[in-house]
């Protein structure tokens, strides 16, 4: 599965035409296009492969998955390789689908998998067709500008999960547990996203660099304005992971803490409850004492019992140890 699209002179001429057809367009000289593969083969990428003279080993590169974040640079040619992400609120886990792409003098080629949406980015190149006439520097800052805004939701996303879990911590339900699984599922997405995310600021730096040819100086302000996302979104990703540390130390505390009470309250209670062990052992004993044998001796003991409880309850009560 396949899209095309071509443009010249900052009006699309061209859609969904034939791969065959890519290198006649571009043997126009005034013409850009645009390329977009589905979960392609072996052979797809053989057949782009001869039409815009792209490298063997930036093909390899481009069928095989689980590629870090980069942009690596050619004779003829960039290949960069990028993260689209998504969260799931429910579970707290962070969605990548990678994203690849050919950049040339005049073509992108682009290749993903069926969960990202590229009608995503082709809906930012319409609203924007204004940008078409500079060149392929359009199109390469609609998918940046794409993949970032969604790095960016993401974080947001992230940030109110993150501030739900506060919310949680104070809880007089007891849900430890709960709140600790959920903090290693929040700084494991954070983590993620944040390797996805750092790399990217090189990407950006590749391609406002002065002395590169291939894009045009007129769209420099749309590529700072992703830049300044991206270091936006590394921002509140680090916030956040130390967010989620201080989380996870407090909920530990916290934790501590009421150990701490319930362990205060046993020996509260152990305490008052050795008050009788001790007197009925003293009264229980087969010596001769005061009160041996009389009734008054009995009443002397529960007396003893009554008042010794009463004065270590109300001790502990006043110290907020029961």
């Amino acid at each position: 599965m396949h899209r095309t699209r071509a443009y010249r002179d900052g009006k699309l001429v061209g859609e969904d035409f034939p791969i065959d057809d890519v290198s006649d367009y571009l043997a126009s000289g005034d013409c850009m296009i645009w390329v977009d593969f589905v979960s392609p083969t072996q052979a797809d990428m053989d057949k782009v492969g001869d039409e815009m003279d792209l490298h063997e080993l930036a093909i390899e590169d481009a069928l095989e998955h689980g590629q870090r974040p980069k942009l690596d640079r050619y004779e003829n040619f960039l290949f960069a390789v990028m993260y689209d992400t998504g969260f799931d609120e429910s579970t707290g886990e962070l969605a990548t689908h990678e994203v690849k792409a050919f950049i040339t003098h005049r073509a992108m080629v682009t290749i993903h998998e069926d969960d990202f949406d590229i009608d995503l980015v082709k809906r930012t190149w319409d609203d924007n067709r204004d940008l078409a006439a500079k060149g392929v520097a359009f199109l390469v800052w609609g998918l940046l500008d794409r993949i970032v805004d969604n790095q960016y939701d993401t974080t947001d996303r992230l940030d109110d999960a993150i501030d739900g879990l506060e919310e949680r911590l104070f809880d007089t339900r007891q849900q430890t547990m709960e709140v600790q699984r959920r903090s290693f599922t929040l700084r494991k997405s954070l983590v993620s996203l944040r390797r996805i995310v750092n790399p990217m600021r090189e990407i950006l730096n590749t391609l406002l660099r002065r002395d590169d040819a291939k894009f045009a100086p007129d769209m420099e302000p749309y590529f700072h304005d992703v830049y300044d996302h991206v270091l936006r979104v590394i921002e509140q990703t680090d916030s956040l992971r130390d967010l989620v540390s201080t989380i996870l130390d407090t909920n530990l505390s916290i934790q501590s803490n009421r150990m701490n009470l319930v362990m205060k309250k046993v020996t509260s209670w152990a305490a008052i409850i050795a008050v009788p062990t001790a007197i009925t052992g003293f009264f229980g004993q087969n010596l001769q004492f005061p009160g041996f044998g009389t009734w008054w001796g009995f009443a002397l003991s529960c007396v003893l019992i009554a008042v010794g409880g009463v004065v270590l309850y109300s001790s502990f009560k006043k110290r907020d140890w029961l």
